[in-house]
């Protein structure tokens, strides 16, 4: 008697154990799904600005590195390089890649698919998006520059190439440490984020 005494409880023990484990993934799911519609409306603005220049904002990051001015050569320093986009729709993200790399790591997909899934949802069809790539404020500026623009460019090719987002609705623009999320704090990991910008409507 005993003995069918403790299996009883161990079976309704189980059963507390699996009803608990099963009920975690819905939460996870509950959590995801309003993290995304959070995303959605932050995207979808009536406010679009127009459309944003992204060679000349391009030129401008490179210009400014090459001029070596005194005035800016502290990360506390410098004025934001594409201040405009400071007033646009947008989301940050943290997204891993390799040391030194453009190689996403592959705990990032999750966060890259809830990004597509961001912007397949039919509120977001008539926009087009500017993926903006930084660097925290470690090595040469002109390294990060271009590390800040093939990891911009990476994202975008993940989006379009397996995530199927239409080319036509994705630009790509690396800013490197010119326009940190974290001044204060030029070498903090928040600005290694990239951030979505909605810059207008798609064609």
């Amino acid at each position: 008697m005993r003995f069918r005494n403790i299996s009883r409880r161990g079976v309704a023990l189980l059963a507390v154990v699996l009803a608990g484990s099963m009920a975690i993934p819905a939460f996870a799911q509950t959590q995801a799904a309003g993290a995304a519609e959070e995303w959605i409306t932050r995207l979808a603005s009536p406010d679009t600005a127009p459309d944003i220049d992204v060679a000349a904002l391009k030129q401008a990051a490179t210009d400014r590195i090459k001029a070596r001015s005194k005035a800016d050569a502290a990360p506390l320093k410098r004025a934001p390089i594409a201040p405009e986009l400071l007033k646009l729709p947008q989301i940050a993200a943290d997204i891993q890649f390799d040391e030194d790399g453009a190689v996403v790591r592959p705990e990032s997909y999750r966060t890259l698919g809830r990004i597509a899934d961001t912007l397949s949802h039919p509120s977001l069809w008539a926009y087009k998006f500017l993926i903006v790539g930084h660097t925290a404020s470690t090595g040469r500026r002109e390294n990060n520059l271009t590390l800040s623009q093939r990891r911009a460019d990476v994202i975008r090719d993940i989006m379009v190439n397996t995530f199927k987002i239409s080319g036509k609705r994705l630009q790509s623009l690396g800013l490197g440490e010119e326009q940190m999320l974290d001044n204060n704090r030029p070498t903090a990991p928040v600005n290694a984020q990239f951030q979505l910008m909605t810059v207008g409507k798609a064609p």
